[in-house]
């Protein structure tokens, strides 16, 4: 059994902040979903204190609902962006 001692490891190379880039380039959606669900999450924890009668469970349940609707969005858009790239953007041969 021979082993390859050629293979190129230029992908583990690769530190965080690199690979991080690569990767929203490659999917743009995916960190503007991942910042969206951050922004709705730290706005519900500011809002926490002032919910007046509204018990915490539902305030607690709102902000789920909204986090994981603005993520359902983004990987929509996403979606249809990627769509649009594979099969309308590309130059027909």
């Amino acid at each position: 059994m021979s082993t390859n001692t050629d293979v190129s490891l230029s992908s583990y190379d690769e530190d965080q902040g690199s690979k991080l880039i690569r990767k929203a380039k490659e999917a743009p959606f995916v960190p503007i979903g991942m910042a969206g669900f951050a922004a709705i999450v730290a706005y519900g924890l500011y809002k926490l204190k002032s919910r007046g009668n509204t018990k915490m469970s539902v305030h607690l349940i709102h902000m789920r609902v909204a986090a994981q609707g603005f993520v359902v969005g983004a990987m929509t858009l996403g979606m249809g962006y990627s769509m649009y790239q594979e099969f309308w953007a590309k130059p027909k041969h």
